[in-house]
């Protein structure tokens, strides 16, 4: 699993000319899932995510996380995270999840997400979106399961 995490003053996502999730300060947060993702994965991302420290305090310093500024989540699916771009020019997406396993995996991190007491907005998996957002820092961590639940 993957989560592009992009710390925002504000972040929406567009479907057909409808706008179907607005954040303002928070988190956009792309999520790829692999076929191996499983809710055990999910939760410890969910837990690393929630508690990621880097909101700045009154001292300027990264010190705070979601929770301690009201932040808010926009979560949008996006099986391009597993793009393998070393042969040729075209990349393949082999390594992404299958569709049904990864929408319930995406709609679990949703809920879950949800659990947490943040405000949740969220994308609709599979579909042709359209994202605006506003990265403050800019500020923007790559989390792989791999190295979190290794």
């Amino acid at each position: 699993m993957r989560f592009l995490i992009q710390r925002v003053s504000s972040a929406d996502v567009v479907i057909e000319e409808n706008t179907v999730g607005a954040i303002k300060e928070g988190f956009c947060v792309f999520v790829g899932i692999a076929d191996s993702d499983t809710k055990e994965i999910a939760d410890k991302m969910i837990h690393k995510l929630i508690n990621l420290r880097i909101f700045s305090d009154e001292n300027g310093k990264t010190n705070l996380n979601l929770t301690s500024v009201g932040g808010e989540l926009l979560i949008v699916s996006q099986f391009t995270l597993y793009a393998d771009c070393r042969h040729g020019n075209r990349p393949s997406f082999i390594a992404a999840g299958k569709p049904e396993p990864s929408r319930e995996l995406y709609e679990y991190i949703i809920e879950k997400c949800k659990e947490t007491g943040a405000r949740v907005e969220h994308g609709s998996f599979g579909a042709d979106m359209k994202v605006s957002l506003v990265n403050d820092g800019p500020f923007t961590v790559w989390l792989d399961s791999a190295e979190i639940c290794s």
